[in-house]
């Protein structure tokens, strides 16, 4: 059996580092204040509803027709999730609520995505450039 060098060591300590990027970048693009936040909801690729969660309150339920099924959409104080599904696995339905613009809920048999999508709040789009 081989022992360690020195230069092994340096490389697994590397890619011990560089395996944390991908977190930071996750986690700062998640920090971003955004003015408002919204769900869109696709069907086979074509945009279906666009809802806005950051002004809603109360409860609604929309019915989502596609050619392969339906599914139900529970929208509920800022929040999203699918209540009901007539495809097979019903993983779409186990995926549970989701709030934070990047998270996804999916409906592979139906050819559902729903995405939480935000505005963000720039406030260098309110300086005035001059010559």
């Amino acid at each position: 059996m081989k022992t360690f060098k020195k230069l092994d060591f340096v490389i697994i300590v590397f890619l011990i580092i560089l395996s944390f990027i991908p977190h930071f970048i996750f986690a700062k693009t998640l920090a971003k204040s955004y003015t408002s936040t919204y769900a869109n909801i696709k069907v086979s690729g074509k945009l279906y509803k666009n809802i806005n969660l950051s002004s809603f309150k109360g409860e609604k339920t929309l019915v989502i027709p596609t050619s392969h099924g339906t599914n139900t959409v529970l929208i509920k104080d800022n929040t999203i999730q699918i209540i009901e599904a007539d495809c097979n696995d019903a993983l779409c339905i186990k995926q549970g609520v989701i709030s934070k613009v990047g998270e996804n809920l999916i409906c592979l048999p139906h050819e559902l995505i729903i995405e939480i999508k935000g505005d963000e709040s720039d406030s260098s789009s309110d300086m005035i450039l001059s010559h």
